[in-house]
């Protein structure tokens, strides 16, 4: 490696580990390479930061965000959260046991861990700690919780990772439903056995009666469709995974309307929001792109792929690695940013291990995730504790059972890949 390179990079990690904004460190580290290489013509950086946000394929990430932020607005999280009570309200642990649901059914509509967690940590974790709840107890849950968000369709992680592998961003939203089940389980599963020791009780000692239930299933019917629509209209070549976000925008306007939460002064701020939020990623994928070019003149992932060939030909062996690797940086580069610096690097390694490519990028989001609620940088850990005023020390010590059930499935996808391409094998069967 160069000392070009290896300056470039220095620089871009230095200014991540400070706050920096990460497309601004991107940024950085791409001027700074070009700056000290001057054969290299400047104009590229330029070129790919413009050429990278012109992908047909991202146009699907500002329709997804439009969609997530107006079921946001059109009280579709207050319908399916009381789906949840109904579905999960006799277990032991009761509004916790909700606060996991809730994730994993708004996971298929926002696509916003961050968004998520700062929303049930408003709603949720009061009303988890007037039945009895741990202030750290409940805070974990909804850190842990929004994880699943992300995994499951259309999380924007998905649509990253598709668009920057070239791989089919259907396949990897059902392979995203069976991975976020996964997770929803393992997570429900750990709620109720610290809750029975601890004793906190279902919400409900009895079943709800027809006429209770009818309603509440009546009005979560719509937004529930949302994520089969999706899935099945990709499927069935109705439409494409971009022309699937355009859908959900347009359906989650509908809903807003019908449900008449939506007026012209809620739909400008919707907008607004959705704006500057699809910005940020989009400036982000801009300076990835200047930084994966660099990366390639460089032959970085070829150094690396001969690297770590030459240490052990096991693809296993590899994956090992690859996770311990991914979870430490996981700990201090926020997820998105870290996905689109190594999946460039790592993705062409995998591919000459003959890992099947729905796999590893459904493993590396999976790392993402559990390093999204980790310390020191845990940007889920910031947010939910930073809504809940919980102390950092209570929270790392209450999450201690929620990693070892998160580190036991990040083993099952590395060393089960059905549980990865399953759904994918059976869906997509004769494609």
């Amino acid at each position: 490696m160069s000392s070009t390179i290896a300056t470039a990079l220095v620089v871009m990690l230095l200014l991540l580990f400070i706050k920096v904004p990460v497309f601004l460190s991107v940024i950085a580290g791409s001027a700074i390479y070009f700056f000290l290489n001057p054969a290299v013509n400047s104009m590229i950086l330029a070129q790919r930061l413009v050429s990278a946000i012109q992908n047909p394929s991202l146009m699907a990430i500002p329709f997804f965000v439009c969609a997530g932020v107006f079921m946001n607005y059109s009280g579709v999280t207050r319908r399916i959260m009381a789906l949840c009570d109904v579905l999960t309200g006799r277990l032991w642990g009761g509004l916790a046991q909700v606060n996991v649901l809730l994730s994993t059914l708004m996971g298929g509509l926002s696509g916003s861990s961050l968004a998520d967690a700062a929303m049930e940590a408003r709603m949720l974790v009061p009303e988890m700690e007037k039945k009895g709840m741990s202030k750290a107890f409940s805070s974990v849950v909804t850190a842990a919780s929004a994880m699943i968000t992300p995994i499951i369709p259309p999380g924007i992680a998905m649509i990253l990772c598709g668009s920057l592998a070239n791989v089919s961003i259907g396949k990897l939203f059902v392979s995203g439903i069976g991975v976020g089940i996964l997770l929803c389980a393992g997570e429900m599963i750990t709620v109720s056995i610290i809750s029975k020791r601890r004793g906190y009780a279902p919400s409900r000692q009895s079943g709800m009666k027809w006429s209770e239930v009818a309603p509440v299933i009546k009005e979560s019917i719509l937004p529930m469709c949302l994520p089969i629509i999706i899935i099945g209209g990709v499927r069935l070549g109705v439409f494409t995974a971009t022309e699937a976000g355009a859908v959900a925008a347009v359906y989650s306007v509908m809903l807003g309307l019908l449900y008449k939460e939506l007026d012209w002064q809620t739909i400008r701020n919707g907008l607004k929001e959705s704006v500057l939020s699809t910005a940020s990623i989009m400036l982000i994928i801009g300076a990835a792109s200047a930084l994966s070019w660099i990366l390639t003149k460089e032959q970085i992932p070829q150094m690396l792929t001969q690297g770590m060939l030459a240490v052990s030909g096991n693809k296993y062996v590899f994956l090992l690695l690859c996770n311990l690797f991914l979870l430490f940086v996981g700990m201090f580069i926020e997820g998105n940013a870290a996905m689109i610096i190594l999946v460039p690097l790592l993705f062409p390694i995998a591919q000459s291990y003959q890992i099947n490519e729905i796999q590893f990028l459904m493993m590396f989001i999976f790392n993402m995730a559990i390093g999204s609620m980790s310390p020191p940088m845990g940007t889920l850990m910031f947010v939910v504790c930073g809504e809940t005023k919980c102390k950092l020390k209570d929270f790392i010590i209450e999450s201690i059972p929620f990693y070892i059930v998160l580190l036991v499935e990040l083993l099952a996808l590395t060393f089960i890949p059905f549980l990865t391409t399953g759904l994918v094998d059976l869906i997509y069967a004769g494609t």
